[in-house]
């Protein structure tokens, strides 16, 4: 009690000023914390929790940057989509994109950069060396036909079409052209189940409706459908 008593005696106008000025600083950083979480929450999609077109952009062309022909851009469209919102309702279509989100996020890991274009597409950009490309790729695709299940107990049978890109597989480290390449190699491979990585044709192909025109002949990793 002595020892207590003795503590509290310390405690004088000092330590009431240094206390006072602490409390506005604890408020400017929470206001802080709040506006650093605001400002990361505009960054990224609300359904899927990936990063939007913007931010996504600024963090892939950082990636490439780093890592050069280490780095792989990843495209992924989901297959089928408009059926699954058709046939069992949006709230459906929107779990399959949380999930596909989800396992993008898994398969990606923290240091790439995951991004949702739009609709039903996707993106990635990571560090993946070439020994491990064929290995990695072929889990995606796995994951990416892995059912879903509804809140509601309901089944979802899902599926993706996948391509990729590198820096010395297209002739280029520029976004712009890795995105086209990985698009036109998906194309390719459109509901085979496997994923297709890009050669410098795929950089070059003609566009139809604004998406690329894939060509036959491509090397394909995955599963078949």
């Amino acid at each position: 009690m002595d020892s207590v008593l003795h503590t509290t005696g310390r405690f004088g106008p000092r330590t009431l000023l240094i206390t006072a000025a602490a409390v506005p600083l604890t408020g400017w950083v929470v206001n802080v914390t709040v506006l650093l979480k605001q400002l990361a929450d505009k960054d990224k999609d609300p359904l899927t929790g990936l990063l939007r077109r913007d931010a996504y952009t600024a963090r892939a062309r950082r990636l490439l940057a780093r890592h050069g022909d280490d780095a792989v851009l990843v495209m992924v469209d989901a297959d089928h989509f408009k059926q699954i919102n058709d046939s069992m309702g949006h709230p459906a279509g929107d779990a399959v994109l949380a999930a596909f989100g989800a396992r993008l996020t898994a398969w990606a890991g923290p240091r790439a950069s995951v991004g949702r274009l739009g609709g039903d597409e996707f993106a990635v950009v990571l560090e993946l060396k070439a020994g491990r490309r064929a290995q990695r790729l072929e889990q995606l695709v796995r994951m990416l036909h892995t059912p879903v299940t509804l809140d509601d107990g309901r089944t979802v049978n899902i599926a993706a079409s996948v391509g990729a890109a590198a820096p010395a597989s297209v002739g280029s480290d520029d976004l712009s052209v890795l995105q086209r390449a990985a698009d036109a190699a998906l194309y390719d491979g459109k509901h085979s189940g496997r994923a297709v990585f890009a050669t410098r044709q795929h950089a070059t192909m003609p566009s139809i409706n604004g998406r690329r025109a894939g060509r036959p002949g491509t090397a394909v990793w995955g599963r078949a459908a």
